[in-house]
């Protein structure tokens, strides 16, 4: 039987929206930053399912049509999926491996609480920048200056706002990275044009930032004390082999991320090679983990290491701060986040396939008419689709094809386009608790992203200073072109 359909309207549309936003916020007063355990999940399957019964009964879509659409967003984010078990098996190999330790031990013996914060942040840009990825950054070296950060005494919050914020520079200013490449290939420009235009917003963001870092570190009352970093050290030195060696396999996966090596064989061989070196230099944890007095070294090895690689483990100390820094949770302890990107990916499905998206999004469009009030639209629609279909590349991909005949009707180069599709798309998809991206960073860094969203400076003055270049039309590069009437229906399906 053939469908006949129609096209949602505004109010329509926005039924699903406001319940999702409605039954969230409830949520978060209830369960707190305990959503991530199941709530949040159900509040979206919710939203989903008032998202298909408006698609059938209002617009006359058919279920299997519905279906087709979240199987399909789904799949989009399948590679995500696998690269968040990945985290969680590599995050296991390196605590067992010494590697993560390593990192903590040594940068407690050259950060200070006055600098930390500042040094976090540009740590994270630096690493990030060479690889290319926030995701690879927050999980290895993020981890790791985490765990220093609360051995200073600092508040969890504070410091994933400050790894968030240095990750996701490198991963906006990177050319290596996925978004910095996809951005102008929807604009219409090419790569390093698209830089040097992004960095005219970017590094005054990343400027005031670290002015911000510095002021909170240095007026910042930490509760550690010398005392409490040098006995952390020591227990960390007395539990732990720690030596140079063990900075080899972070240096290998380095090396892959930038001969572009995809992340999933990069982060597997980074996870295969953290085990292979616990069995080399930490024969004591192997044991220990494996607890089992009578078998073989290879077989204590074999158990240990696989027990890192999936599921939750600790290594016990006498001292609670370093009990807290020396916990992983595997593969195993990803899974709360995968199923909250699933359901996410079902609503966001529902409502691309229904036009219920792509109606709110023209209703932006139509509010456009001078260049500021359109970067400021733009600005809007991309946070809009990160909040709504919870992927950080829709929220690129969609808004890109919408905008990109706008922007040329108005005499607007490209680059100005992609820039904004940037400052605003890339950088806060980390803030949107059930987005992929706020999804894993705050299942990784085991910081809720309500706690640390507050902090992330850089994420949160990105698109802000690319509204205000919009409105005060500084940077905004221009050209001629024949000021053809475009009509709704031509840019959205561009």
């Amino acid at each position: 039987m053939e469908e006949k359909t129609r096209v949602p309207s505004v109010g329509e549309a926005l039924i699903p929206l406001v319940f999702l936003i409605v039954l969230l916020v409830l949520n978060i007063q209830i369960f707190g930053t305990d959503g991530l355990s199941g709530s949040n999940q159900i509040v979206l399957i919710l939203s989903a399912g008032v998202a298909a019964l408006v698609a059938v009964f209002r617009l006359g879509y058919r279920w299997e049509t519905l279906q087709e659409g979240m199987v399909k967003s789904i799949s989009s984010a399948m590679s995500s999926i696998l690269i968040l078990f990945l985290i969680g098996a590599l995050a296991g190999t390196w605590m067992i491996s010494g590697i993560v330790p390593a990192m903590i031990y040594y940068g407690l013996q050259i950060l200070s609480p006055a600098i930390f914060l500042v040094a976090a942040c540009l740590v994270c840009a630096i690493v990030s920048v060479a690889t290319g990825s926030s995701w690879t950054t927050v999980a290895t070296v993020g981890i790791a200056l985490l765990g220093i950060g609360k051995a200073l005494g600092f508040e969890e919050g504070i410091i994933a706002g400050a790894i968030i914020s240095g990750a996701y520079f490198g991963d906006k200013m990177s050319p290596l990275s996925d978004t910095t490449n996809l951005a102008p290939a929807m604009a219409g420009t090419d790569l390093f044009t698209h830089i040097r235009h992004m960095a005219k917003t970017t590094v005054p963001s990343i400027t005031i930032t670290l002015i911000l870092f510095i002021v909170i570190g240095m007026n910042y009352q930490t509760q550690g004390s010398v005392e409490d970093v040098k006995a952390i050290s020591d227990i960390i030195l007395e539990k732990f082999t720690i030596n140079g060696w063990l900075f080899i396999v972070p240096v290998v996966v380095l090396v892959m991320i930038i001969k572009k090596v995809s992340a999933i064989p990069a982060l597997l061989t980074g996870a295969l090679l953290g085990g292979v070196f616990a069995v080399i230099f930490q024969p004591e944890i192997i044991a220990g983990i494996a607890n089992e007095s009578s078998a073989s070294y290879a077989y204590l090895s074999f158990k240990a290491v696989m027990m890192a690689l999936y599921g939750e483990i600790s290594v016990v100390t006498s001292n609670e701060v370093v009990n807290e820094l020396l916990v992983t949770r595997g593969m195993g302890g990803m899974l709360y986040t995968i199923w909250l990107i699933i359901c996410a990916m079902v609503f966001g499905g529902i409502m691309e396939v229904s036009g219920m998206l792509r109606v709110l999004a023209e209703a932006i469009i139509k509010k456009v008419h001078k260049v500021g009030s359109l970067i400021a639209s733009t600005a809007a629609t991309c946070m809009f689709f990160n909040v709504t279909t919870s992927d950080q590349y829709l929220a690129i991909l969609v808004p890109g094809r919408m905008y990109a005949d706008i922007y040329k009707k108005r005499g607007l180069k490209p680059e100005n386009l992609s820039r904004t599709l940037e400052d605003s798309a890339t950088v806060t998809s980390v803030l949107v608790p059930w987005n992929t991206c706020g999804a894993t960073q705050a299942s990784v860094l085991g910081v809720a992203t309500f706690v640390y969203a507050p902090y992330c400076f850089f994420n949160i003055i990105s698109p802000i200073m690319t509204i205000l270049y919009g409105y005060l039309n500084i940077g905004i590069n221009y050209y001629q072109e024949d000021e053809e009437e475009l009509t709704y229906d031509s840019i959205a399906n561009k």
